[in-house]
């Protein structure tokens, strides 16, 4: 079986310290540390995170370096970003989770994990970005929370 390479945005980071998402959060992050599946960060997540809690950053050094990648910003996705927010999918201040979702399409990763249910894991945003992201000649991304990445053991 294929190793999931999984997009993890700030709000899944934080989600291991937040009462109502850590259980599904700190699963998912096993499976990091494990090896089960490789975890894609971005610069653009760990700017996000420099204002974070230290316990919630603290997450991001249990993660071995041999299961993380951590992707750069670049004009692509820029550019890809703008032609979310040129849709209308997100306004210029959600332009940090349309950045997300492009980083997230440009690399191929597998699955964009997130806690944001506003601007990223809602399916009429969902089916907006891939409407544009074929329309700019690329994949479908998958986006989802941590809880539906797990099987079903896992989440227990």
């Amino acid at each position: 079986m294929k190793r999931l390479y999984i997009y993890v945005d700030a709000s899944a980071i934080g989600g291991c310290e937040d009462s109502e998402f850590a259980k599904p959060s700190l699963s998912l992050w096993r499976l990091f540390i494990k090896g089960v599946f490789m975890q894609v960060l971005s610069e653009h997540t760990l700017r996000e995170l420099s204002g974070a809690p230290e316990n919630v950053r603290a997450h991001l050094l249990d993660i071995p370096v041999a299961h993380q990648i951590i992707l750069a910003d670049t004009p692509e996705a820029d550019a890809l970003a703008e032609a979310y927010l040129a849709h209308g999918i997100v306004g210029p201040g959600s332009r940090s989770d349309a950045f997300h979702v492009a980083l997230a399409t440009v690399a191929h990763v597998d699955v964009l994990v997130s806690w944001n249910f506003k601007h990223v894991v809602n399916l009429d945003k969902i089916r907006l970005f891939n409407a544009v992201n074929l329309e700019q000649g690329y994949g479908l991304i998958e986006i989802r929370t941590p809880r539906e990445v797990l099987s079903h053991e896992e989440n227990l």
